[in-house]
């Protein structure tokens, strides 16, 4: 006995039509959200009066979040320069271990400030807005990279005064914290003239070289 497969029913339930045009629909959405992202992106005409109270709290962020690097380098070539003309009692070394992990943390991404830096800081799609997006990918690198170097430069010559290596690393190291601080005060400067303003300077101090 042979059986026969059921016909299908041409008068039973169809799929719904998102179902029946699944990958149109998918198309479709995929363009809107292109099309968004290319409007959103669009330059906006803004007032002069707007754009540099948004350019100042760019500034007004970038340096509060520069802060604990900037006061850490500051500190770990302070002791180093102290240590290296032999100013520094065996009571003053004790905790310099310790305060030059804070420095080195405080440089590196996984502080809070730093990371906030590097990565969640927004600049107005304005002229003025792709300076500052200059100054802040400087400014990181004078952190994550320069400072950083410094630091573990000088973490290396506490224990070994006469490392050759961490000393012209160290070198480097300030030759490129002074290239760098110029290199952002050059882009904000060009912010400046493109609204006619002053800014806050970027809080990247000018460290003195180590010798």
């Amino acid at each position: 006995m042979t059986t026969t497969e059921p016909a299908n029913d041409p008068t039973g339930p169809r799929p719904p039509i998102w179902q029946r045009h699944r990958g149109l629909s998918i198309a479709a959405v995929v363009i809107v959200i292109v099309l968004i992202t290319v409007i959103t992106d669009l330059p906006t005409g803004t007032s002069r009066t707007s754009d540099v109270s948004a350019e100042r709290s760019v500034m007004s962020e970038v340096n509060s979040d520069l802060q604990p690097c900037a006061y850490s380098i500051h500190q770990a070539l302070g002791i180093w320069a102290l240590a290296a003309t032999h100013q520094l009692s065996a009571a003053d070394r004790a905790p310099t271990p310790g305060l030059l992990g804070d420095d080195q943390s405080a440089c590196s991404l996984t502080n809070e400030s730093t990371y906030d830096l590097a990565s969640n800081i927004q600049t107005p799609s304005t002229a003025a807005g792709k300076e500052l997006a200059q100054v802040i990918a400087t400014a990181t690198l004078w952190t994550t990279s320069d400072a950083l170097r410094a630091i573990e430069a000088v973490q290396t010559l506490m224990n070994d005064p006469g490392n050759v290596a961490a000393q012209q690393s160290l070198k480097k190291a300030e030759t490129q914290l002074a290239r760098d601080r110029r290199t952002a005060l050059a882009a904000e400067g060009v912010a400046e003239r493109d609204l006619d303003t002053d800014l806050a300077p970027v809080d990247l101090p000018a460290e003195p070289s180590s010798g």
